[in-house]
């Protein structure tokens, strides 16, 4: 198609006068000069390697692209990864968590809350040129679950009522808790959750896992509480019930778009455009994404654009 609309150009040319042709020519020249910028420089958006990610970069690549804007994505990579794409300038737009940057990137240990996380990660990166935008009400962070049909016998909805009752069980009950090794050995992990709540688990409670195997064993109800992370898709696929968190314990981990301030300045409209976008999710969207593409198998691009769709972002 391309080489015929070149060969038609071609003895369209030689039809024309010479000051004729010099005229056209010049004049193509000029419009490839003004062409939009975001055509010869894609914004290069960016993903981690985890379902939720992966839905949330396409998305934000299909709905980019529907605003007029050239993407490029880059999806599956890990944390740490995306981080440093994002530093050095090698990507341009992700969306990433406030628990994340507060503790893994910029080291802060000080205890703060979801307001507090996000002005902190915010004003910090700011210095090392990523804008944060507004915060989405996705809350990805952790949870204690159970099977439904454990909690709701045993009346627990909050992580204290599942304390008072793992203590009034008497130290012979078992009370098996599964939880994966990374949380089991981190010093903000489970020995300071044990003592936030005064679950009396022992040695022969705890069970570790591979993150996946956790929601296995809550499935076949092997356990009768594991740390799961609030907006998988498996929460709900599993019928499993989140416990409440009433002392606050876990950090907020809320899922806000990322953009480098160069590209930014670039593209001034980026920041209305994700912010609408970041208005449309929340904990409840985003676990219903995760369920039909881990539970239902659906695509990621098209769980991605039905949610578009349906909130006429497209």
């Amino acid at each position: 198609m391309k080489r015929n609309i070149e060969e038609n150009n071609m003895k369209r040319s030689r039809l024309l006068r010479p000051r004729t042709w010099l005229a056209a020519l010049l004049g193509a020249a000029a419009l490839l000069a003004n062409a939009p910028a975001m055509a010869a420089d894609p914004v290069r958006v960016g993903g981690k390697n985890f379902t939720e990610q992966l839905i949330l970069s396409s998305m934000t690549s299909q709905y980019l692209r529907a605003k007029g804007m050239t993407t490029e994505l880059t999806a599956g990579l890990g944390s740490t990864l995306m981080r440093q794409a994002m530093e050095s300038g090698q990507l341009d737009v992700v969306w990433d968590y406030t628990g994340t940057a507060l503790i893994v990137f910029n080291r802060v240990e000080e205890k703060l809350d979801a307001e507090q996380s996000y002005a902190r990660v915010k004003s910090l990166d700011a210095a090392k040129g990523l804008v944060w935008l507004q915060p989405s009400t996705i809350n990805n962070t952790y949870a204690l679950a159970m099977p439904r049909h454990r909690a709701e016998a045993a009346g627990v909805s909050t992580l204290s009522e599942l304390a008072d009752r793992i203590r009034a069980g008497g130290e012979d009950k078992r009370h098996s808790f599964a939880v994966d090794m990374e949380f089991a050995a981190r010093p903000d992990g489970l020995e300071p959750l044990k003592a936030a709540y005064g679950l009396p688990w022992t040695r022969r409670d705890v069970i570790q896992l591979d993150p996946g195997l956790v929601y296995t064993a809550l499935r076949n109800d092997q356990v009768e509480t594991g740390l799961v992370y609030a907006t998988d898709g498996r929460v709900k696929g599993f019928d499993l019930v989140l416990l409440r968190d009433d002392k606050g314990f876990f950090p907020a981990y809320q899922a806000v778009p990322v953009v480098r301030k160069a590209v930014l300045d670039a593209h001034p409209q980026l920041a209305e455009l994700l912010n609408a976008l970041a208005a449309a999710l929340d904990n409840a969207s985003m676990t219903e994404m995760n369920y039909r593409v881990d539970i239902e198998q659906k695509p990621v691009d098209a769980v991605a654009a039905d949610f578009l769709r349906q909130h006429g972002l497209i």
